[in-house]
């Protein structure tokens, strides 16, 4: 065999393909699966350890010349200094080489390191500067051998690049400032044995890694944000626009200052990376390789918008490593403090053809550009994002050679935009559509519905999407005193988006005082800039370039309900200039002003608004709600009892009231139409946002959410029709196009964003702050994909994480943990007969063994047949099982023979468990806390019927057999649901309330623990005390998704994350009720006197001041936002996205 290659110079082409060949030997002599010594120059044969670490160790470190022939794997031959001494080294040195081997277990840095180099030895080097003769940088050579280097003289556990691969993965995992590293390592190097090679600060050590990273580059800016100092403008000193200075110092002392600074994160090299190591290359072809096409949407790949895309660009889909990207935006105030007003704007980008588990995770979301504060760059965002888009349209045209390490190969890597993400407002300074006015919503474009009211705009007009048929679109009455003919709105293409874009004038960017404010005339409708995006070559050809938020849009609908349902001021839609609407368009007269002789109007009582008793019992019940652990945050905190309201809502608060717990609060109080609107709205919301959509029934969603508008049009006055719940009617359409809501939406970029401005230490220079700690924590998470030993991101437990046992018995392999304190219990003769029999009945392996004691007892003529059966099986299996035993143990299945001998009478008991992800705890326990995790649903049989078995989790029992095997049980407290002339259980409009008062089945009491599906119950306020809701729990961490070939996924695939709460389909899309509404107003409610005086000083419809339409609209928005988006939003009042009018 030639082993010339052992000579050669490492990371050559023969000595990678020696290598190769070595281990190919090695497999072929000692087992593919075998741990071997490592003959490495550092180990030399002295370390036992896995293939894979020999092979990386072989190639990093080179392989030991003097080791000419392969004793110890497997080459024989007597003719070396291994051989003879081997032979006794082999039985003498077995438990000193246990000892090197627990000493210097493999951290996982080496593997990183042989990844990163390999794209300099089989990739493509150009561009590459400062580089060894094998084409290795010099700040990777200087790591490779910090990775042979001993952190103190005679350390053999960890090396100087381990150790301080470690030390700042720590400081970044557990957010350490840069002092609390200074002074560990101060510490450590005053500790450590003379010698030591430890950096000397937390500066030296980023600095050895710093090249490791992806860094950024600083972009001076103008002060009004017309141009950026970049290219041909570099070396100006004012700008070349406004003629502003580029500095805010330049005295001629020291350094000179700009007034603004944008930091350009390159994408090319972080898509790169993204194939550099195996952790990832794989999971970039999930969407080609694993993904299955149904009739479902799972992935972004599902949705006829990637397919379109694939269409129109097909040498871009014949490459499927090329790189679909999702865009963000929002603004961040760094300080965390409302009162301080500064906005910094981060621009984020999420690859999406990474699986359903990573796609949209922290790890896997780019920060690009950041754009510096204090005020919101507005519509000039174009400005700061020319460096972004240069660098796109070269990656779509051009490409960047890429190394793929999965299959040693260098391809030109492409990459495009699918859409953007961002709330309402930013969605208007990225597109260039303003979001307010008249034609505020994008969708319908010039064809928005809008109506002036006597103080904002509203949008109706939902009757236009209803068929030509419908008699909705004739009833005047009910609507808008008028007849509806129009057709619907059609969705424009991107060439019908540029003819428009063709009538707009030049304009020019920045904030300067000079560029004065400019009328926009009607031809150019809400458009004010031509998107710098339409620059990309294929922008006008997507089907989805900007998607509406669902995230806002459900908060701001929940926000508006609830503010007018609890007649909350400067919440309520429902106000004295509402009502004077309706005078205004002669519409739903019962509801109108009524003069009295006292100088006072009284305002009648509508249908939608709650009475005192009503809006107190409605808290009440929001106090009482316990959500299982993980679900939602305590929504308790929210109820303010003294003026019977909720505030402080968060956004996943909205998602979960709107969709779960509203359609239930209100089903005590005000009237049948009002309480029915509001259910189907809440199920559309939660059929929208499942993890999984279904083609077929989101066309029926499509149709549904027409009549669920038109509804609240017949019960609501017009100014509750903001353009946030009108934008509710494109939701379908856009999930058709594009799939899964949680691929589109706000969340996981404003959990991002919340990331960042935790990093802010130094308050003077935010953005700096924020860019250093970005750039260290993208090194240090890509080096601890590879980390092992030390928690990562990648491999630490999910907080209810469970426990797989390997065993063949179905039984024995329940996937449950136990938690909480144990106690031991003596079980009754009669009691462990019963459980006994119970695990039998259960245990599908034990069934054929039930059958032949049962023909045997048939046989021989039994009477009483199934209690004999049930008495006698136990010992007759055991007596049969040992009689097998004894006969061959080896081919006896050792769970069964545990099973056989059947479990000790001393059980343990337990306060909780955690069985499949979901942690379930017994009543007792549940009751001191403020989740709730002790209800449980399980299917069986009553009488020939299957039904549903709705308890509670009484107790937690542990069952422990020979040979440490156990089963884990559930002693439950089912309600009873079987008294023929009681009815137990209602089911109303997708609502399941049952009866708690009773039990049910009580000498049938157990199950198994994995046999339980959690539910949680709140109150049903309409059917009284006894009676609960139940809402049934979906995993958050489980995906529903099939993949091609069954292969089980790595551990260190799947990422786990706290997420927003889904469903996991759209099964049972809850059907729309047309009934007609009996009345609009409460006569059990008394009027409310509104002073003359108010009534008067509201201006008339038709005396309302003009909207200013022009450019210099920056400033609107302002009610739209919310405390707790994390950016410049102010807590107005009226939380309405729509442009209040000014009439002064």
């Amino acid at each position: 065999m030639d082993k010339s290659w052992m000579q050669a110079r490492k990371f050559s082409e023969p000595y990678l393909d020696g290598v190769n060949k070595f281990m190919q030997f090695v497999e072929s002599s000692m087992g593919k699966e075998s741990h071997v010594r490592c003959p490495c120059t550092r180990c030399l044969n002295l370390l036992n350890t896995d293939q894979t670490t020999v092979k990386n160790h072989i190639k990093l470190n080179g392989i030991d010349p003097g080791y000419v022939t392969w004793f110890h794997h497997g080459e024989k031959s007597a003719n070396n200094r291994y051989s003879e001494q081997s032979v006794l080294d082999d039985e003498t040195d077995e438990e000193a080489s246990d000892e090197t081997e627990a000493e210097d277990e493999d951290d996982g840095v080496n593997e990183m390191l042989f990844d990163l180099q390999e794209q300099y030895t089989q990739g493509d080097t150009n561009g590459v500067d400062n580089t060894n003769d094998g084409g290795i940088p010099a700040y990777l050579e200087d790591l490779m051998m910090g990775a042979r280097t001993e952190l103190y003289p005679g350390c053999k556990k960890i090396s100087r690049t381990s150790f301080i691969i470690q030390l700042l993965h720590l400081k970044v995992y557990n957010k350490l400032s840069n002092k609390t590293v200074d002074m560990m390592l101060k510490l450590m190097k005053s500790s450590f044995p003379d010698g030591e090679t430890l950096p000397g600060s937390y500066y030296e050590a980023k600095k050895i890694l710093r090249d490791l990273g992806l860094g950024y580059e600083c972009i001076h800016a103008c002060k009004f944000g017309c141009a950026l100092f970049w290219k041909e403008t570099e070396k100006l000193e004012a700008c070349p626009v406004c003629q502003t200075s580029r500095w805010k110092v330049n005295d001629g002392v020291g350094k000179k200052i700009p007034h603004k600074i944008l930091r350009y994160f390159p994408l090319k090299p972080r898509l790169q990376r993204l194939f550099m190591s195996e952790k990832t290359s794989k999971k970039m072809l999930w969407h080609k390789e694993k993904r299955i096409d149904d009739d479902y949407m799972r992935h972004p790949a599902d949705s006829a918008a990637w397919k379109d895309f694939d269409k129109d660009f097909p040498q871009f889909a014949a490459e499927p490593r090329n790189v679909r990207l999702a865009l963000a935006t929002d603004g961040v105030n760094p300080f965390g403090d409302m009162s301080t007003s500064y906005s910094m704007w981060p621009v984020i980008l999420a690859p999406l053809n990474l699986p359903p588990w990573d796609c949209m995770k922290d790890p896997f979301l780019f920060l690009c550009l950041l754009i510096p504060g204090k005020n919101s760059p507005g519509k000039d965002i174009d400005v700061y994002l020319r460096p972004l888009v240069d660098e796109l349209k070269e990656l779509f045209i051009d490409g960047a050679d890429t190394f793929d390490v999965s299959v040693k190969k260098t391809f030109k890597l492409h990459a495009s935009i699918m859409w953007t993400i961002n709330d309402f407002p930013a969605y208007g300074d990225l597109s260039g559509w303003i979001t307010k006015g008249y034609l505020a919503c994008p969708s319908c474009n010039e064809r928005t519905y809008s109506v002036k009211l006597r103080n904002k705009i509203c949008y109706m007009g939902h009757r236009r999407s209803l068929p030509r048929d419908h008699p909705w679109r004739k009833d005047k009455k009910k609507f808008n005193g008028k007849k509806e003919d129009a057709e619907p709105p059609i969705s424009l293409t991107g060439d019908d988006i540029l003819l428009q874009l063709d009538r707009l004038q030049t304009r020019i960017p920045g904030k300067h005082a000079s560029n004065k404010k400019r009328k926009r005339g009607p031809e150019e409708l809400n458009w004010t800039k031509r998107s710098i995006l339409f620059e990309l070559p294929y922008w006008s050809k997507l089907k989805l370039r900007h998607n509406l938020d669902v995230m806002h849009i459900e908060k701001n609908i929940c926000e508006s309900i609830l503010g007018t349902l609890m007649n909350v001021d400067g919440k309520t839609k429902d106000t004295v200039k509402a009502r004077l609407d309706l005078e205004d368009m002669n519409i739903r007269k019962e509801l109108h002003l009524i003069k009295k002789a006292n100088d006072k109007y009284a305002m009648p009582a509508a249908s939608y608004v709650m009475t005192k008793k009503e809006r107190q019992e409605f808290c009440e019940f929001i106090k009482s709600v316990k959500f299982p652990d993980g679900y939602a945050s305590n929504i308790s905190r929210c109820v303010t009892s003294s003026d019977q309201k909720l505030s402080g809502m968060k956004s996943h608060d909205c998602h979960v009231i709107l969709q779960r717990i509203l359609p239930v609060g209100i089903r005590g109080s005000v009237t049948k139409e009002v309480r029915e609107v509001l259910t189907e709205l809440g199920h559309f919301f939660q059929h929208l946002c499942c993890k999984k959509l279904n083609k077929t029934e989101l066309e029926k969603m499509k149709r549904d959410i027409v009549l669920i508008l038109c509804k609240l049009e017949k019960i609501y006055p017009p100014a509750f029709f903001d353009v946030m719940v009108h934008l509710a009617i494109h939701l379908p359409d856009e999930a058709i196009v594009g799939g899964p809501i949680q691929f589109r939406w706000m969340y996981p970029i404003e959990r991002f964003l919340c990331g960042l401005k935790q990093s802010v230490r130094n308050k003077a220079r935010p953005e700096g702050s924020v860019a250093e700690a970005y750039i260290a924590k993208e090194c240090l998470t890509f080096c601890s994909m590879y980390l092992k030993g030390i928690e990562t991101r990648f491999n630490r437990d999910d907080r209810n994480n469970d426990i797989e046992p390997d065993d063949s018995l179905s039984i024995f392999s329940q996937k449950c943990r136990p938690v909480g304190a144990t106690t031991y219990l003596n079980l009754s003769v009669e009691e462990m007969k019963a459980l006994t029999w119970f695990v039998f009945q259960n245990c599908d392996e034990v069934e054929p063994f039930l059958k032949m004691h049962k023909e045997e007892l048939v046989k021989g003529g039994c009477m009483n047949l199934e209690q004999q059966h049930k008495e006698k099986f136990p010992e007759w299996f055991k007596k049969h099982i040992i009689g097998l035993y004894k006969a061959d143990a080896s081919e006896l299945n050792e769970s069964l023979y545990s099973l056989a001998c059947a479990p000790n009478r001393c059980i343990r008991k337990f306060s909780g468990c955690i069985v499949n992800g979901v942690r379930f705890l017994t009543k007792d326990r549940d009751s001191r806390r403020k989740t709730q995790n002790s209800g449980i649903v399980v299917d069986g049989n009553h009488g020939d019927n299957m039904i549903s078995f709705y308890g509670v989790l009484d107790d937690i029992i542990q069952l422990d057999y020979v040979r440490d095997r156990h089963v884990i049980l559930f002693k439950c407290d089912w309600f009873d649901l079987g008294r023929k002339k009681l009815t137990r259980i209602k089911k109303e409009a997708n609502i399941v309330s049952v009866r708690v008062d009773g039990k049910w089945y009580e000498e049938d009491s157990y199950i198994l623990a994995d046999q339980a599906r959690q539910v949680f119950y709140i109150n049903d306020p309409k059917l009284g005390h006894d009676w609960r809701v139940v809402i049934p729990v979906s995993h958050r961490h489980v995906y529903d998704v099939s993949e091609m070939d069954n292969e089980e996924l790595d551990d260190d695939v799947l990422f786990v994350e706290n997420g927003v709460y889904q469903e996991n389909d759209t099964n049972d899309v809850l059907e729309v009720n047309l009934d007609e509404i009996e009345s609009l107003r409460r006569n059990d409610i008394d009027s409310e006197d509104i002073d003359a005086t108010l009534y008067q000083g509201v201006p008339r419809m038709g005396d309302v001041a003009n909207i200013d339409d022009v450019d210099d609209l920056d400033d609107t928005m302002v009610d739209y936002y919310s405390s707790d988006e994390g950016s410049q939003k102010s807590n107005n009042s009226d939380n309405d996205i729509d442009s209040d009018i000014d009439a002064s």
